[in-house]
């Protein structure tokens, strides 16, 4: 091209370069970055030690990294305004430490992340939540090993000895797992929980052993990292013959006895000690708590009856003895654990049979005897009943029954026929059972008296009804008629009254009002007066009659009446209400007559 034509071109270089140039301008003037958001956004918590990681796929060089994270107590935690993430600023890495940053365990945080240089950044990284607690890791616990005759001695200390700040509150709620090996090419892993403070035995002498442990939390189902690994020589064991050996324990019905072997022959004595389980698992000193069990003290037997120590069965025991000889020498026994409900065997129930008509009755007295609440309440007992006709052909058709109570029945017995029991106790929540008790063995009646004694039964129930309600009913009938008399008497007067005097119609006396002309009185009959030979029959009888008297209503003197003796027959003694005219010798009723007391009939 030449000169002019470049000429030409000059005045529209701006408007042809424009595009190009706003096409080269960075692109942050626009709103917009080459920078990439971090990916694979990952929190590591081991304890409390608090590490945040993610992935850069960018190939930008000079690029930085800053975190930020927010958090809150009541849920919302949306609604809180982001923070700087302390420890996660201007970060080169892809890691970064911010354990300082968080002291709540139990909340909700969330985190984000971006790239930077220098005035530009990235977008924010997709936010990762989380509740530190559920994603923390159970760190390494501390080890301290010592060899001594022929054992290792371990001693653990928890995941986070000496911190203040701690994920895991509970020290004592840790279980640790051993895992042991000899220091060799073919060496074969072996696997067993320890306490914090516990000797691994069954070594070979001059060996060297290595180990690391595990820290767990059972309740959760949570496993922690393993310790390094440690490795130390055992040495040879020194076996002292006066040392108590291959010490066990037997126990029945919660009655718990140890038992030991004695090698040496010349005179040694020994204590029996225990250690309460739980001290065991705190990360102290044990070795001065062991006690003496009371009774066990300088013996010289090979045995112990230490069931007095045995207090609650809900934890666990140790036991061990200590053999001294006749030289001040003092030698401990291997521990022995004791869980009592486990390490306890449960013995055969008693058991006592009895016979009715169809029925055959098993009574079963609970291992231990009645006074052993711990078998009955903590075992959950039930029982299986074996029972067969013991015939003379020998084929036995063993039938078996299961019951929780301690009484049992059994039914469609043959009549005549030895039946055989015996009972075993078990229990389903320890995977427990007894020995079967003793055989007991009774017969049935006959067959031909059955049907007959089942009719007397009845008959005699049916008469001994009939005699109750005969009984009853006679009584009932009793009051009803003293009841009936004594405060609904009818009015009758004596027919010698009445073939004697004009009495009105009264019918069931009906209350009379007397008039002016009549007195009103108290009319009183009264048996048991012998009548004169000079008054006539009134054909009731001769030799009986009464009294009849009348005196003022409002009198009270019944002694004091004037008697006039009418033909009566047999009667009790009664009092009314009535009125009487004197011109006319009139006499009547105005109200019911009221018994009074009979008095025998003079002789």
């Amino acid at each position: 091209m030449g000169r002019g034509a470049a000429a030409a071109l000059l005045p529209c270089l701006p408007t042809c370069l424009l595009p190009c140039l706003l096409a080269a301008l960075p692109l942050r003037c626009t709103g917009q970055t080459n920078l990439k958001s971090p990916q694979d956004i990952q929190v590591y918590i081991v304890n409390t030690n608090f590490t945040l990681r993610w992935n850069y796929t960018g190939n930008d060089t000079n690029v930085t990294f800053s975190a930020q994270y927010r958090w809150s107590e009541d849920y919302n935690v949306n609604e809180t305004e982001w923070k700087e993430l302390p420890g996660c600023q201007n970060v080169t890495g892809m890691k970064c430490d911010f354990s300082s940053a968080i002291t709540e365990y139990y909340d909700t945080h969330h985190v984000r992340i971006r790239a930077e240089r220098r005035e530009e950044v990235s977008p924010w990284s997709s936010i990762f939540e989380m509740i530190p607690y559920f994603i923390a890791e159970i760190g390494p616990p501390g080890i301290e090993l010592k060899s001594t005759n022929g054992v290792i001695k371990v001693k653990v200390s928890p995941p986070e000895a000496n911190q203040v700040r701690k994920m895991w509150l509970a020290d004592i709620a840790f279980k640790y797992n051993v895992v042991i090996w000899e220091n060799s090419s073919n060496a074969e892993l072996r696997t067993q929980s320890i306490l914090p403070t516990d000797i691994i035995d069954d070594l070979a002498p001059d060996t060297t052993y290595c180990l690391k442990v595990q820290a767990t939390l059972a309740l959760e189902s949570q496993e922690g990292l393993f310790s390094p690994v440690h490795c130390i020589k055992t040495t040879r064991k020194v076996n002292d013959l006066f040392c108590a050996t291959n010490v066990s324990v037997l126990a029945l019905n919660m009655k718990f006895h140890l038992h030991w072997n004695n090698q040496y022959k010349l005179h040694v004595s020994y204590n029996v000690q225990y250690l309460i389980g739980y001290l065991k698992k705190l990360h102290d000193d044990y070795s001065m708590k062991w006690v003496n069990v009371p009774g066990c003290e300088n013996i010289t037997d090979t045995q112990c009856n230490f069931s007095s120590i045995i207090t609650t069965t809900s934890g666990f025991y140790y036991l061990r003895v200590q053999a001294m000889s006749e030289y001040n020498k003092t030698c401990f026994s291997n521990e022995v654990k004791i869980d009592p409900l486990i390490t306890n065997e449960i013995g055969p129930p008693g058991v006592k049979v009895d016979i009715s008509d169809v029925l055959l009755h098993i009574q079963i007295s609970p291992p231990g005897g009645p006074e052993s609440e711990v078998m009955r309440d903590h075992y959950d007992l039930s029982y299986r009943i074996l029972y067969w006709k013991n015939s003379s052909n020998n084929e036995k058709e063993i039938k078996i029954k299961e019951i929780k109570q301690t009484i049992g029945t059994v039914s469609d017995l043959t009549p005549s026929t030895l039946y055989c029991v015996k009972v075993q106790a078990f229990s389903e929540v320890y995977n427990k059972s007894s020995y079967f008790s003793e055989e007991e063995c009774i017969k049935t009646r006959g067959g031909n008296f059955l049907p007959l004694i089942i009719l007397a039964r009845f008959i005699a129930a049916l008469f001994v009804v009939l005699v109750v309600a005969t009984l009853l009913g006679f009584v009932l009938y009793q009051v009803y008629s003293k009841s009936k008399y004594m405060f609904f008497p009818s009015c009758h007067l004596p027919v010698s009254l009445e073939e004697t005097t004009v009495m009105p119609d009264v019918g069931n006396c009906p209350a009379c009002l007397c008039s002016s002309e009549d007195a009103e009185v108290l009319i009183l009959y009264q048996p048991w007066t012998r009548v004169p030979a000079n008054l006539p029959d009134s054909g009731q009888g001769r030799g009986e009659m009464s009294n009849f008297s009348i005196r003022p209503r409002h009198s009270t003197d019944v002694g004091s009446f004037t008697t006039q003796q009418l033909m009566l027959g047999w009667g009790k003694g009664l009092i009314a209400r009535g009125c009487f005219n004197k011109t006319r010798g009139v006499y009547s009723c105005s109200e019911d007559l009221v018994p009074l007391t009979p008095s025998p009939p003079p002789s």
